[in-house]
């Protein structure tokens, strides 16, 4: 696949976001059908993907080819050049709805996971008492994502915060300089469906799926969290056609 073509999606999906949310098929429950794909790792293989509303809550579902989260990128033991692997749910709500600057991307719920550091400072996934060994268990963030081309021409990030500017984050902004949140919200991971549920006002929104692999960018600067795998979208275009009330 193509991330030029994607990063080209996400820009006018940023620019249109209260016209994709506002659509006339709105349900308290959608589903997006994907057909399976050859050549690509079946937790990474999207069937389906579901978004239901339960009262202030929103529950995002990704049904997968095998069993979900079974690939973790392989620990190197530093950050520079680390990989992540992650569940992606592109939102057609603005970046504002989860704490960030308004207008500044595409807003994206993802379940992530990554060995060789740990981006949810306030939380001890794995209980053992240390706050800052967690990376490696799956775990959730909001993220707004840009085209970035120092990750290549057409390519994506994780939108970097320059040095000493001071866009709206939110709370739980773990301190990185990168538009991403660490809220706690605990990813559920049962045989080939990966699930997250969040708090969301009242608000019609669209949504897509997506599986992707990012890595942190070798020397630790910016562009600091590329997107570079794409291995397969719920949508084929990122078109967002999940319509949900």
């Amino acid at each position: 696949m193509k991330l030029a073509i994607y990063a080209v999606a996400l820009a006018a999906l940023a620019s249109g976001q209260a016209a994709q949310a506002g659509g006339s098929h709105a349900a308290a429950h959608a589903e997006l059908l994907s057909e399976a794909k050859e050549g690509i790792a079946p937790d990474t293989d999207i069937r389906s993907v579901h978004a239901s509303r339960s009262g202030g809550h929103v529950t995002f579902r990704m049904e997968t080819g095998g069993e979900a989260g079974s690939t973790v990128p392989t620990a190197t033991g530093s950050l520079g050049g680390a990989g992540v692997q992650a569940y992606v749910w592109p939102l057609s709500l603005d970046p504002s709805v989860a704490g960030f600057e308004a207008g500044s991307g595409t807003l994206a719920l993802v379940a992530t996971a990554h060995p060789d550091f740990d981006d949810t400072p306030l939380f001890d996934e794995n209980g053992d008492g240390d706050l800052a060994n967690d990376g490696a268990g799956w775990h959730s963030h909001w993220v707004v994502l840009t085209a970035n081309d120092g990750c290549g021409e057409g390519m994506l990030s994780v939108k970097d915060i320059p040095e000493g500017a001071t866009p709206a984050l939110p709370a739980t902004w773990p301190g990185l300089p990168l538009y991403i949140d660490s809220p706690g919200y605990s990813p559920v991971l049962n045989g080939k469906e990966v699930s997250l549920t969040v708090p969301l006002a009242a608000k019609a929104l669209a949504f897509d799926g997506v599986t992707a692999g990012l890595q942190v960018n070798a020397n630790i600067h910016a562009p600091l969290l590329c997107v570079t795998d794409v291995f397969d979208i719920a949508s084929g275009d990122l078109s967002l056609p999940g319509k949900l009330e």
